[in-house]
């Protein structure tokens, strides 16, 4: 409390008179971060107060700021030790004034020696959103965004012209280069941030600024992947919540009377900012997991809000070639470029056919893998062999698969006969082979061509008629019925869990059957026993 009062008084002295301007250095020693995490959090406190009143009052130097020892020759420091500093004694003094510092005058000269301050004290909050202690780093975002919203107000540049957008670019870059550290994870205070990206000006701003951030940072790498840095900058762009439509844009932070005349307030502009900062941040190497989790949101949180969206075409035909979890979930934006944009890829089915592995029924990403397979294989201008061969091999995956997966890929096959009644021979082949030995379906050709997929049957189907789970019994039964017209809705055991099965096995009511007409007496149950005598089940 004695420190927290010290401070306020040295406020009010800096406030109250310019001769005790000199004390604003007591206010920012404590930000050097070298104090206990209180101190700072009250000085930052302080800081708040003195520089935001500064700025109010219009007490700091307006336009380009003039370096500080041509502008002040000597005056205005931190008293007579500057002159030591500076190598000049005393009798010299008057030698460090330069001939520039002549043509301001006393008001001039004291505004531009705050503005330096406040300028310090910008750089040393920026330092501390590095701090160990979050309160320290939070406290620090806030005032860091309060000297944004008050530097809108009252521009320390000069408008040149009615109008002119007075947004303080430099200050909100220095937030969010603190936001982004290369060393550590940054998410919290991220999500502390995010309150400000509602509005319209400060997004299209943060936007512009991660996307010079990522160009001088990455290109000091080599290519190199930097793992925290590039999360962060993931955590600070993925949630970004872009307009639908230009009249959506009615929040900003900055209040200007020709807003509408200004480029900041046309969608078509945070469209173009938003994909750049995209492109720039995808054409880097990314850590294999940051990599699925950008796969995961491309579809719906970054194509739709693009102004070409088959930009992101490389990106996505380089991740669909990857294989393994990541063309999975490349599927998806290639489903929107190829259906809404025309994309032609070549070899889609081919590559699509080659991803199906025994790790397909397991894999997390599975009911949305099955959900846009069976789009793609909707169109019944598909090719007969080309069906056949991805019916044929999802069978013989199904030897392996849990019940889970069975329950959906059984219908799932069964909608991909109706929909292709060519393929129907794979079921009425009395003569076909009856187990793998006598195949002729090659299982290792990647092409689906030269599978010899036609040739065979659906003896994989026909086995799981026998399996240990009753209700994978009775589904994999149909095919030896004549299927109807209407297809199966497979939506709802797309996501089917082994827990959601477990769970409706142990709920099931137990329907008591009668076993015998006369109960059971003694051990061994005989009538007349001697152990009934001697022995009783109670």
């Amino acid at each position: 409390m004695a420190r927290e009062a010290e401070l306020a008084a040295c406020l009010e002295a800096v406030l109250g008179s310019r001769a005790s301007a000199n004390r604003v250095f007591e206010l920012l020693e404590p930000l050097a971060g070298q104090e206990e995490p209180e101190h700072i959090v009250s000085a930052a406190r302080i800081c708040s107060r003195l520089f935001g009143a500064l700025l109010e009052r219009r007490e700091l130097f307006v336009g380009p700021l003039p370096d500080q020892d041509a502008s002040l020759g000597g005056e205005l420091r931190a008293g007579p030790c500057s002159a030591a500093r500076a190598g000049c004694g005393p009798a010299r003094a008057q030698r460090c004034v330069s001939p520039l510092a002549e043509s301001y005058s006393a008001e001039d000269k004291y505004r531009i020696w705050m503005r330096h301050r406040y300028m310090d004290c910008v750089g040393c909050l920026g330092e501390l959103m590095a701090h160990d202690a979050f309160q320290v780093k939070e406290l620090a975002l806030c005032t860091l965004m309060k000297f944004v919203e008050l530097e809108a107000q009252h521009p320390l540049v000069k408008i040149e012209w009615k109008g002119t957008l007075t947004f303080p670019c430099d200050l909100l870059k220095v937030v969010v280069d603190g936001l982004l550290p290369t060393t550590e994870d940054a998410s919290l205070l991220i999500s502390r941030f995010q309150e400000y990206m509602e509005y319209d000006d400060v997004r299209y701003f943060v936007m512009k600024a991660v996307t010079a951030s990522i160009g001088q940072v990455m290109q000091k790498t080599k290519e190199r992947p930097l793992p925290f840095y590039q999360q962060n900058v993931f955590s600070l762009i993925s949630p970004i919540n872009m307009p639908n439509k230009e009249s959506e844009m009615v929040k900003f932070m900055v209040k200007q009377d020709n807003r509408e005349e200004l480029k900041l307030s046309k969608l078509q502009a945070h469209k173009q900012v938003f994909e750049k900062m995209w492109l720039t941040f995808l054409k880097h190497k990314l850590p294999t997991g940051l990599y699925k989790k950008v796969l995961v949101i491309l579809h719906d949180c970054v194509l739709p809000y693009m102004n070409e969206p088959t930009l992101m075409m490389d990106f996505l035909t380089v991740a669909y070639g990857i294989g393994g979890a990541i063309s999975l979930l490349a599927l998806n934006g290639l489903f929107i470029l190829i259906h809404q944009h025309n994309l032609e890829y070549p070899d889609f089915y081919k590559k699509l056919y080659s991803l199906l592995d025994p790790s397909i029924y397991h894999v997390k990403y599975r009911a949305r893998f099955f959900h846009l397979t069976d789009l793609f294989l909707s169109s019944s201008h598909l090719p007969a062999y080309l069906v056949a061969a991805f019916i044929k091999r999802l069978s013989r995956l199904a030897l392996t698969a849990p019940p889970e997966a069975l329950l959906m890929i059984i219908p799932f096959i069964c909608n991909l006969f109706r929909r292709h009644p060519a393929c129907r021979v794979l079921v009425h082949r009395p003569g076909g082979p009856a187990d793998m030995s006598e195949d002729p379906y090659i299982m290792e050709e990647e092409e689906p061509s030269e599978s010899r997929a036609l040739e065979s049957s659906l003896w994989e189907i026909q086995s799981l008629q026998n399996h240990y789970y009753p209700d994978v019994a009775k589904a994999a039964s149909v095919l030896n019925q004549t299927l109807s017209e209407m297809e199966d809705d497979i939506s709802g055991l797309l996501e089917l869990s082994a827990y959601e099965l477990f769970d409706k096995e142990v709920k099931k009511k137990a329907v008591d059957m009668p076993l015998e007409f006369e109960l059971v007496r003694g051990l061994f149950g005989k009538k007349n026993d001697i152990f009934a005598e001697h022995f009783s089940l109670d």
